[in-house]
């Protein structure tokens, strides 16, 4: 303030000689990242990151906070037996609820499921503006034929003309197109307005770019765009990831770009309309969402700044966290480039230190100011469905009950109970080692101080097994890994609460407590008082296989003496088995089953306690004699090694990777021989070695890149395993040759360059890898068009536009590599067979100067040749040649510059000096530090890249497949 300002009487700020001045402090409270409550200090919650989806979440969020569209999403018909999973609508339906209604932040998971996704699509991030025209496609698909049909049109969607009008003659060509969104410059524009004048800028077709008019013929004329209309919704894309084609890389445009809140675009009189447009509506637009990338070209981070309402509070949306932010820090913090810091040492004359800015705008989001009362609605539950309503208040409620039930659990003990019931359910159905699956036996949830007593009348109200006929076994986790009942519980452990005996039973951790209620069964049927167990007694459960059929199951359990032989027990056992009392049966004690099966032979005649046989064990038992020839697993040990490395297989072919071709019943020990050969009967192939397997990515989900070669594995449990992950799909293919011939071979990709016509022919040459670059040659001679019968070739590698290497005939192939250098083979020009003792052999590369970071740069391009310069040759007389080789017109020509290169550095030629003075080396071979530059402008055709030049390079195409 001027201090005239502050002495003027009339201004007020002096009385009686003092100045008041008042200071406005705010103390914020500074809290934990992890207690912060968005919903609480916001009103609004987050998305939850899946691994690499905050650029879905900021656009999902934007489109979120556009109640029409909110409302419009609401309305589209779903029914109570939808799954989420597999509906978009019902997914985004919940997803939008949840985002109004919950407490906390929302995952995506049932969203990116509906979409089609795995695991691999979230963790790899994909470009917002794909995702959103993606997205808005699908939901326009499916809102067709509904009460909200239209909607995404109605929001989003604006028209522009494409004009071309003869300057001299009375001719123009219209074409109206529509969009959804605009991709605005960046690079060399300073604000929108600036993007939206380059977007219209008028463009001169002249020369030899003059426009063909039909009657009129060639034309000069003005070609460009003008608005028809502008949408409600106007969506923004600025162009900050770009191709650099003199680098041949993508590069992130970190300008300073700067965006209004209010966007007026009937600006000088409707500059940007053409003149059908209807100038009765107002293109006044403000702003409702900036989204913002942080980071590089090749990864970074998303999030939006929103105002919901339009107000002047802005929130920033950072996947789970949602914060207040002020104008300030959604706008100017956003535009990008350069920030200065702070000087430490005021006093002195410092150069500023500036940084780069990586955070900046890279979409906006407009609204028009004439719709936003009806685009800004109000959404209430009566806009949702009621199943749908009922279906997500049920989950909050579940939701709810787990938050306590986990809450509590501290208070609780899981008992869980297997009973021989559980044994006959099981065994031979969902496991075929040990006793039972506790995760599929009944469970109990009993809190820790109630005694073991009264859980035992809350068993006997489940099971309607009276008190005093319940005997506990405890389980125990043997050295083996195996779980056996081990020893039933005694008076004193029963006499303990719940809590204690898991406690004293779960000493190495807090586990579930796992009991075997065993309950004996008198000649009625009914349950009796448990006989009472002495020390020779041992409890062993029996299973029975029946070898003609390949079943396993369950029969029971007996107490026996350790003192007694097994032969003592075959009539118990045959009745438990159905079998006549005399028939003769073979026995085996199952010990273990990992990391691979131990079922060993049990002698009849030796007593179980020789054996080891104790409380808990397995007899599997069968009749015998045993005939191996009959049964494809003719006992026990067998039909367990059978179940232990059976695998199933999902057989998917390389075009189809995501979808099962068929499905293959293998063992994980078959040789690599057994899996290519039931793959061959499967599809009706005769020579199995014309198959070829690729393993399977479990992280990607997708085919490995290099295929199993030829035998390179032992075992399909070799194919399967990925980073100590089973997998259960394999792809194959199905090859022209054998693959142990095709593996002996050399696949190249070569370049023929025609002597005369101006054409490039690409080869794929296939040959053995002993074969030398002299059989490529022969081999080419067959298959080209020569300009003469005794033309003779020679192949090059060629590297960024450089000669690198002329191939010896007699290298041999195996050791050339054409996935990073381009093979080139052209015909020998004559000139070059009868070289003088004088002459030179020199390169000839194009190039350009380009400036890079305030540095000049030589970019090469084109295709490099070799020249031979005399003897005292001037560059005149050299042009003169290089212009009839390349058949430049001169005019062309005449624009021309030619430099001699030494290690990069140019020294440009006149047409008097004398080339061959410059060359020193008559090798060719690594003299690519030496060549004669010829330098213009690239006037090659680009080769073509992505539609969307904003997409980094880390970035994939987005595919929504449902």
């Amino acid at each position: 303030m001027p201090l005239s300002d502050l002495y003027d009487p009339s201004r007020g700020y002096l009385v009686n000689d003092t100045c008041i001045v008042e200071a406005e402090v705010l103390v914020r409270k500074v809290l934990d990242y992890w207690s912060y409550d968005s919903k609480k200090e916001t009103g609004y919650v987050g998305l939850k990151n899946q691994g690499a989806t905050c650029y879905m979440n900021s656009l999902l969020q934007t489109l979120y906070h556009i109640p029409y569209f909110r409302k419009a999403v609401y309305h589209m018909p779903t029914t109570e037996n939808d799954m989420p999973s597999g509906s978009i609508p019902l997914a985004l339906q919940s997803l939008f609820y949840k985002l109004q209604f919950n407490a906390s932040s929302v995952a995506t998971k049932e969203l990116t499921k509906s979409f089609g996704w795995d695991t691999y699509d979230s963790f790899m991030q994909h470009d917002v503006q794909e995702l959103n025209r993606v997205l808005c496609e699908k939901l326009e698909d499916k809102m067709k034929g509904t009460v909200v049909e239209g909607t995404i049109q109605q929001l989003f969607e604006g028209h522009h003309m494409n004009y071309i009008e003869c300057i001299n003659v009375d001719y123009k060509s219209t074409r109206k197109e529509s969009f959804y969104d605009l991709q605005l410059d960046v690079k060399g524009c300073n604000d929108v307005y600036a993007s939206f004048d380059k977007y219209v800028e008028v463009e001169r077709l002249e020369g030899d770019n003059k426009y063909h008019a039909e009657e009129h013929g060639l034309q000069e004329a003005k070609k460009g765009v003008l608005f028809i209309d502008f949408p409600p919704v106007l969506q923004l894309q600025l162009k900050r990831f770009e191709y650099d084609f003199m680098r041949d890389t993508m590069v992130k445009i970190n300008d300073r770009y700067e965006f209004p809140l209010q966007l007026d675009l009937d600006r000088e009189n409707g500059k940007y309309l053409s003149p059908e447009a209807d100038r009765s509506v107002r293109n006044l637009y403000t702003l409702h969402s900036v989204l913002v990338h942080s980071g590089g070209v090749h990864g970074g981070h998303y999030y939006a700044f929103i105002r919901p309402t339009l107000s002047d509070q802005w929130y920033k949306f950072d996947d789970e966290r949602v914060t207040k932010e002020d104008t300030k820090r959604a706008l100017e913090e956003q535009y990008g480039g350069e920030e200065e810091l702070p000087q430490t040492n005021p006093g002195f004359n410092n150069t500023p230190f500036k940084f780069t800015k990586y955070s900046n705008a890279y979409m906006l989001v407009y609204i028009r100011e004439s719709d936003k009362d009806k685009i800004i609605c109000n959404v209430d539950e009566k806009d949702i469905a009621e199943h749908l309503r009922i279906r997500l208040k049920k989950e909050q409620e579940e939701k709810e009950d787990k938050r306590k039930y986990k809450a509590q659990a501290h208070l609780y003990a899981i008992i869980k109970v297997a009973r021989d019931v559980d044994l006959q359910e099981q065994i031979g159905k969902d496991i075929y080692f040990d006793l039972v699956d506790h995760d599929k036996v009944r469970s109990f949830r009993i809190q820790k101080q109630v005694p073991f007593n009264l859980f035992k009348e809350e068993v006997a109200k489940e099971y309607g097994i009276p008190v005093q006929f319940q005997r506990f076994w405890i389980w125990a986790k043997r050295q083996n890994h195996t779980y056996r009942p081990n020893r039933p519980l005694t008076p004193q452990e029963e006499a303990q609460s719940v809590g204690q005996l898991r406690e004293a039973s779960n000493k190495a951790n807090n586990a579930e407590l796992k009991l075997f209620l065993e309950v004996e069964l008198g000649l009625d049927l009914h349950p009796i008082v448990p006989p009472e167990k002495n020390k020779d007694d041992i409890l062993l459960f029996f299973k029975l296989y029946d070898p003609e059929k390949g079943e396993l199951r369950y029969v029971g359990r007996l107490f026996v003496k350790s003192s007694t032989k097994p032969i003592e027990i075959l009539e118990k056992l045959n009745k438990m088995a159905g079998f006549d009392p005399d028939q003769e049966i073979e026995l085996f004690e199952e010990i273990k089953f990992e990391p691979c099966v131990m079922c060993e032979h049990l002698d009849k005649r030796t007593s179980f306690r020789l054996s080891q046989i104790e409380d808990g064990d397995i007899i599997c038992f069968q009749k015998s004699p045993i005939d191996s020839e009959e049964c494809r697993y003719p006992d026990v040990p067998s039909f367990l090694e059978y179940v232990h490395n059976r695998q199933v297989v999902h057989f998917r072919t390389l075009e189809k990777p995501k979808e099962d071709d068929f499905c293959l019943e293998l063992s994980k020990v078959h040789t690599y021989d057994d899996v290519v050969e039931k793959v061959a009967q499967r599809i009706g192939l005769d020579d199995p070695s014309k198959i070829r397997l690729t393993a399977h990515n479990c992280y990607s989900q997708q085919p490995k890149p290099q295929p199993i070669k030829y035998r390179g594995v032992d075992h399909l449990s070799d194919m399967l395993v990925h980073y100590n992950q089973m997998s259960d799909i394999l792809y194959y293919e199905v090859l022209d040759i054998p693959l142990p011939e095709l593996q002996g071979l050399k696949n190249l990709k070569v370049a023929f360059h025609h002597a005369t016509k101006d054409e490039v022919v690409i080869h794929n040459i296939r040959l053995p890898k002993q074969s030398t670059v002299g059989d490529v040659i022969n081999l080419l001679k067959t298959k080209v068009e020569l300009s003469h019968p005794d033309a003779e070739l020679r192949l090059l590698e060629v590297f960024y536009h450089k000669i690198y290497k002329i191939f010896p005939q007699n290298e041999r192939i195996e050791n050339i590599n054409d996935q990073y250098w381009t093979l080139r083979v052209e015909e020998i020009p004559e000139e070059e067979k009868n070289l003088g003792p004088q002459d030179r052999l020199i390169h000839v590369y194009h190039f350009s100067k380009e400036t890079a970071q305030n540095q000049m740069q030589v970019q090469n391009f084109g295709e490099p040749f070799f020249l031979v310069i005399h003897e005292g040759e001037t560059l005149a007389d050299v042009k003169v040649r290089i212009q009839k080789k390349l058949q430049v017109p001169d005019e062309e020509f005449s624009k021309w510059k030619f430099a001699f290169f030494s290690l990069g550095r140019p020294e440009y030629l006149q047409d008097s000096d004398i080339v061959s003075n410059r060359f020193q080396r008559r090798d060719i071979y690594g003299a690519w530090e030496q060549y004669l530059g010829l330098e213009h402008s690239d006037t090659t055709p680009k080769r073509s890249y992505a539609v969307n030049h904003n997409r980094a390079t880390y970035e994939k195409p987005v595919k929504i497949y449902n």
